[in-house]
């Protein structure tokens, strides 16, 4: 899916951030970074989600940026991965609501 790289390496460049300056601050090689970028490395969704942290968007902001790069032939995968990450989203949000309501009752007791 070499147009996420493309989204990336877009918001890279808007940032006017290096290939190093990012690689380093996602402790990963240049190399490494580098094939993200090219689409050689399939990227999982955790890293997507690091990345997406990075740039200040959600990992759905960058699969949603600039879409017409996107292959027709990808669009059953996109949607797949849009529901994947709106479902992890979901499942941090409740996670984080969770632990403010332990650290509630722990702070009172």
């Amino acid at each position: 899916m070499k147009y996420i790289g493309k989204n990336i390496r877009r918001l890279r460049q808007k940032k006017g951030w290096s290939q190093s300056q990012v690689a380093a601050q996602l402790n990963i090689s240049v190399p490494a970074f580098s094939k993200i970028e090219t689409g050689i490395t399939d990227i999982n969704i955790s890293r997507l989600t690091q990345i997406a942290t990075l740039f200040g968007i959600t990992a759905a902001g960058i699969l949603q940026e600039d879409e017409s790069t996107a292959p027709a032939e990808n669009a059953g995968e996109l949607h797949k991965l849009r529901e994947k990450l709106q479902e992890r989203e979901e499942e941090l949000s409740n996670l984080q609501k969770r632990l403010i309501g332990i650290y509630e009752e722990l702070r009172k007791g």
